[in-house]
Parts: structure tokens; sequence; C-alpha cells
């Protein structure tokens, strides 16, 4: 079998404008564009993961990709996740992919075993994987075997979205909630709770 884990990206100084409350742009810029090396590095140390490829409409995002030797696809028209996603998809089957991980670049704790834990649970195919957001609303990593079994329907209400569409295409569904992978940033509050993750976990290795 052959997994292609693909991360799509907005482009670095425009991510995260709802955090503009409390960083100005290159301070958002910096957190993006450190967040998707975090997410690099975690996805290129797993063994597991054949091929890494980077979606993005930011020349600036796929050249870092390509630090990494991960694989890009420049988006071209009007921008939009779904689209950009189905074309990743696209080339990564082209290359004869089974199984896609789509991560997307803004899950700042997440690490190598974290991801291989999401993964372990892949068994017999159809299969989706899904783990939401801490809200129960978007989908933060999602597995799909075959990779073309269904659609990407990211946007409000992904998660719900993306099990149904599972379980009419007659796949094995299994829910993965992860204080790791549930933890996006797209608030000023995912920030706030972030920092006190990390200083949480400061004094559990003091």
């Amino acid at each position: 079998m052959t997994l292609w884990a693909i991360i799509p990206v907005k482009p670095l100084k425009r991510g995260k404008s709802r955090l503009s409350s409390i960083l100005n742009e290159d301070e958002r810029t910096a957190l993006n564009q450190s967040m998707l090396i975090n997410t690099l590095k975690t996805l290129k140390a797993l063994e597991e993961i054949d091929t890494v490829l980077v979606v993005s409409r930011d020349p600036s995002a796929l050249a870092i990709a390509r630090e990494f030797s991960a694989r890009t696809v420049l988006e071209d028209g009007s921008p939009e996740l779904n689209t950009a996603l189905r074309r990743a998809s696209m080339v990564a089957k082209a290359y004869h992919a089974n199984e896609i991980l789509v991560l997307p670049a803004d899950l700042p704790l997440v690490k190598p075993e974290h991801v291989r834990q999401f993964i372990g649970n892949a068994s017999t195919p159809p299969e989706v994987i899904i783990a939401p957001d801490r809200r129960k609303d978007g989908t933060n990593a999602l597995y799909i075997n075959p990779a073309e079994l269904i659609e990407f329907c990211y946007g409000p209400g992904s998660f719900n979205i993306h099990r149904a569409a599972a379980e009419k295409a007659g796949a094995r569904v299994q829910i993965v909630e992860s204080e790791v992978l549930g933890l996006d940033l797209d608030l000023p509050e995912d920030l706030i709770l972030l920092k006190e993750i990390e200083n949480n976990i400061k004094k559990i290795t003091v």
C-alpha cells in the first residue's frame, strides 16, 4: 500500500487573519511558517508515509516544502480548499497512492507519535478515520482508503459531513478524539489554550 500525506497551506502572510486582534501580520506570518515547518518535519519523520505533498497558492510555502523534499502543487484560479485537495489527490492517485492522509498545517502541537497513532487505527478498506477539531465541527485529520472513496467537504460542519459521506460509501468509520490533533489555531482563544497546554507540559516534564 502507498500512503500520501497532503498538507493544504494558505498564504503565509494572509493565513490566520482571525488572530489579527492579538498578532500583527509579521507575527502571524512567522507563526504560519513555524507550524508548516513543524508539520513537514513531523510527516517526513514517519516511514509509514511514502510521500508528502503540499498544495498552496503561496510560492513561499511551496519553497519551504521543497526544502523538506516534499512534492508541491501550485493552486491557480480562485482558491478553494476542496478544489485544491481534489487536485492534490489526483496527483497522488496518478502516482498510485492507495491511501491519503490530509493534515492541515495549523496543528501546533502535532508530533510524529501523534500521527503514527492516528494512522495506526487503519485496518481494512474501505475506511475513513477522522480527527475532529476540539469543537467537533471541523476536520483536523482525515485518512481515506481507498483514496477516491469520498469527496472532500471542508468548511463549516465538515466533521459530520465527512462522517456521513463515509457511512454512505459503506466505509468503516473511526473517530479519533485527540487534544493534540483537535487543537488548531483559528481564534484568539485557541492561542490562549495552546499556551496553557504548553505550560502544563513544561510542569510535567520539569
